[in-house]
């Protein structure tokens, strides 16, 4: 697949890296010459120094004969008119990065394809959706629906006192054969290695294990994994950034209470302003009086997302060790996603990575309609579409020849989410999600195609 990646920033460089390591065809653009520069020593792509939005340097990029054009740099007008461009010259399909939310809060009306960007896509808008979608699912520390949650994957540690621990799958289902779950990826404590269980696979204590399950099965698995299903009312929310503001407006809606930080004054009254229902305080999130003065100890959720990791880290610190029961930090570094577990931070949140999840499934053969990567592990969670002449149509899952790296998580037939085991057979139309590693991906996108 040939495709143009204009933006060499954060998000273009993690998304020319994943891709690159995937045999693509890559062209970055962009005008800064460091950025490059460094793209260009560390990856196997080729780099245009010019202006996403000349003709010239399009033409150069052999935008005629391109499968997929992203603009992610840092202005999201040079990014729409790049995909504007890209698609009038040839280019198959284009997604720009955009920062005004309300492009997607009106893409329908407006008819963004009419001119040329087939996707829209905000990385804060994909951060603060993931934000609220964790504190509803305040026990686990990753969570993804599909279809509206007609299949739920959620992702939490095994404590010693989970039903689950020392059990193997096959046990746990013969003993509450009630419960409607497919575990589909462990990585045991202390390894980097992610394994997809089987019958025989043992649950262990520390474990980090993903499972879908239907909507009735997750209050079930909170029993069964020793979690307590949280209230979680009182936000406090430290930094106004994008992502601080976009998440503290979702969240007062939602009826949420919520507290945000902000150390800029000007800043913060304009947030005041904005956010009505939002308390708004003037100061700097990391004095800790100040977080003791907020009430920080009455707090249930700790959220902070300011342009600084390390600061994100820290006082995510200081509320648990106030009693915060979640936190959330927002980090840029993908190194520290091996360190959350370890030092006591519930959720890390990364914007480059919701990005290029969502990105993916455009790469992805078979007709994907929804993909994440599991945090802090090396594997995909796929939803394929059966269409008429998918080699796994009309077959049993028995009869299928699945690789032993991948498993199928559940089924959504006509609105309604099913686990499925041996003796389903599979139907067209039906959703199917897969959960692989990256070695077997290709055999599994082609079983679909």
């Amino acid at each position: 697949m040939k495709i143009i990646i204009a933006g060499a920033g954060e998000v273009g460089f993690h998304l020319a890296k994943l891709l690159s390591f995937e045999s693509q065809d890559i062209t970055l653009i962009d005008t800064n010459r460091d950025s490059l520069a460094y793209a260009d020593t560390h990856l196997d792509i080729r780099v245009i120094r010019g202006d996403a939005t000349s003709i010239n340097v399009l033409k150069d990029a052999q935008v005629d004969r391109t499968d997929l054009v992203i603009g992610v740099t840092s202005s999201e007008t040079t990014n729409i008119t790049c995909c504007v461009l890209a698609k009038q010259l040839g280019a198959k399909q284009t997604i720009a990065r955009i920062s005004n939310t309300e492009f997607l809060d009106n893409k329908d009306e407006v008819g963004f394809t009419k001119f040329g960007i087939d996707e829209l896509i905000s990385p804060e808008a994909l951060a603060s959706n993931e934000i609220e979608l964790l504190l509803n699912q305040s026990a686990f520390n990753d969570t993804y629906k599909f279809e509206d949650g007609a299949l739920t994957m959620i992702g939490l540690y095994l404590s010693r006192t989970a039903a689950f621990v020392g059990k193997t799958v096959r046990e746990v289902g013969l003993q509450y054969p009630e419960l409607n779950y497919v575990p589909i990826a462990i990585q045991r404590y202390g390894t980097q290695y992610t394994l997809i269980p089987r019958g025989d696979t043992q649950f262990k204590e520390g474990d980090q294990v993903y499972f879908t399950t239907t909507e009735e099965g997750v209050d079930y698995i909170y029993k069964l994994s020793g979690k307590i299903k949280e209230d979680i009312k009182n936000v406090m929310i430290l930094g106004g950034s994008n992502i601080g503001c976009k998440t503290a407006i979702d969240l007062c809606k939602s009826k949420f209470n919520v507290k945000l930080i902000e150390n800029n004054k000007e800043k913060a009254f304009e947030i005041a302003d904005d956010i009505p229902n939002c308390l708004v305080i003037n100061g700097d999130g990391r004095n800790v009086e100040l977080l003791q003065e907020e009430s920080i100890s009455e707090m249930d959720a700790f959220i902070s997302v300011t342009g600084n990791s390390e600061i994100n880290i820290m006082s995510c610190l200081v509320a648990k060790s106030k009693g915060v029961k979640k936190t959330m930090a927002l980090v840029e570094n993908m190194d520290y996603f091996q360190l959350s577990h370890s030092i006591g931070i519930d959720t890390l949140i990364n914007k480059k990575l919701l990005a290029a999840n969502h990105i993916f499934r455009y790469v992805r053969k078979g007709e994907i309609v929804a993909m994440t990567r599991l945090n802090n592990m090396n594997a995909e969670l796929l939803e394929f579409v059966v269409s008429p002449t998918s080699q796994v149509c009309d077959k049993l899952i028995k009869e299928i020849n699945f690789p032993r790296s991948a498993i199928i998580g559940g089924v959504i037939r006509n609105g309604e989410g099913m686990i499925a085991l041996g003796d389903f057979k599979i139907q067209s139309g039906d959703r199917i999600v897969v959960c692989c590693l990256p070695q077997s991906i290709k055999k599994v996108e082609n079983l679909f195609t």
